[in-house]
């Protein structure tokens, strides 16, 4: 005997077909809600010896979505033991990627690593949707950076008030 199609069993299988890929799918399927908000892209110390400038700071990408508006929070260890350096950026439509960095600091320890909080808002900063916390070490000190500018203006002329200024290690 011949087995022939007919428009109804070809029908009941792909019917049969569709259920069995969207049980497996719906067991394989990954909860949104679980996902972190942020992913971090990558973080550490930039030192700018030219200008007299030490800061640290990370780069994120929003990974899960949020509405336009609102906050990605930092809080930064400060080095030199003061209060930690908070700043904030709002989301918006134009980018999924953040670059958050600490103020200019001074203090930084070779090998010891700074706490860094994040923290994600709603637009109205009432609801605190995501946290984590990062920490950052640098291989060198900053004694290596100078007090005062080595170059002053666009062009990087010579900073006169800093002709062989250097800070020495302590």
């Amino acid at each position: 005997m011949r087995w022939r199609w007919s428009e109804k069993k070809v029908l009941c299988i792909a019917l049969a077909l569709c259920a069995v890929l969207f049980v497996a799918g719906w067991f394989s399927r990954e909860d949104p809600s679980d996902k972190a908000y942020l992913k971090i892209m990558g973080g550490g110390f930039m030192y700018n010896y030219r200008i007299a400038d030490v800061y640290y700071g990370f780069t994120a990408q929003v990974v899960r979505p949020l509405a336009s508006g609102s906050i990605i929070e930092a809080s930064f260890e400060d080095p030199a033991g003061g209060p930690p350096h908070t700043v904030s950026e709002r989301v918006s439509t134009m980018t999924d990627r953040y670059s958050l960095r600490s103020p200019s600091i001074r203090g930084v320890e070779a090998g010891k690593a700074y706490r860094v909080a994040i923290r994600v808002y709603d637009r109205k900063r009432k609801q605190l949707l995501w946290e984590a916390e990062r920490s950052y070490k640098s291989q060198i000190s900053d004694t290596i950076v100078p007090d005062a500018p080595l170059t002053v203006g666009p062009g990087y002329h010579r900073n006169p008030e800093a002709a062989g200024a250097r800070r020495t290690a302590e």
